[in-house]
């Protein structure tokens, strides 16, 4: 097809229109889709022919209702075990096992199969007549005894350290004194009335050695018994 001294494949797409093709469409009786190589009979056959599956009648297994019996043969005047045994003889009531014991219990055991529990093997006769057990036991314990006196040795004792005079001392740190309590101006002069130091230089040094040793003696104020050891 050409447009204008052009092939519709080489035109421009008009304004608005879809792009003509040059593939030749097929006729109105042309059916579109894969072809079905299958011939089945189609509709008819399925409208005419219908095939069914005949449900098979399943086996079931039964065994005799013993309760069932011994309840219509008490019900019937019968007590005694021989009473009971004929009506058997002559009665017959059934009932369907249950499914659990119709189905299969695994697979089967071998004929020569062996239950129980397998016996131990026979005490070494020697041994006993040895003694190989006590000397084994003997070794035993005196290796474990080695064992534990290593470790003894190996064991570091740490004891808690003691603290010395100096040390005490060292690490005390004296208090300030607080301010004196407020009193009359007049008696700030007073002296004592008994000194029992020969001279003040010797009661000073007295109270500043008995100050230093404070931090190593009992008591609220450091006056009791020392506290080392």
């Amino acid at each position: 097809m050409e447009v204008n001294g052009a092939t519709s494949m080489s035109a421009e797409a008009e304004l608005g229109r879809t792009r003509k093709t040059t593939y030749p469409l097929p006729g109105p009786d042309f059916t579109y889709g894969v072809n079905s190589y299958i011939r089945e009979g189609g509709v008819a056959l399925a409208l005419g022919q219908w095939s069914t599956i005949e449900a098979k009648a399943g086996t079931r297994k039964l065994e005799p209702h013993y309760i069932a019996l011994n309840r219509e043969a008490v019900k019937s005047g019968l007590v005694t075990a021989h009473e009971h045994q004929v009506y058997r003889n002559h009665h017959q009531i059934w009932r369907a096992l249950p499914e659990d014991r119709t189905k299969s219990q695994g697979d089967s055991l071998p004929a020569n199969m062996t239950f129980g529990i397998s016996t131990r093997p026979s005490t070494p006769i020697g041994d006993l007549l040895e003694h190989r057990y006590r000397h084994l036991w003997i070794e035993q314990q005196r290796g474990a005894q080695e064992t534990l006196q290593l470790q003894s040795k190996e064991k570091v004792k740490k004891s808690k350290v003691q603290h010395t005079r100096a040390s005490i001392l060292r690490k005390h740190h004296p208090q300030e004194e607080p301010p004196p309590l407020w009193h009359l101006p007049r008696f700030d002069k007073v002296g004592p009335h008994l000194d029992t130091f020969q001279s003040p230089e010797i009661r000073q040094k007295a109270f500043i050695a008995h100050n230093s040793e404070s931090a190593a003696r009992r008591g609220l104020n450091g006056q009791g018994v020392y506290s080392i050891g």
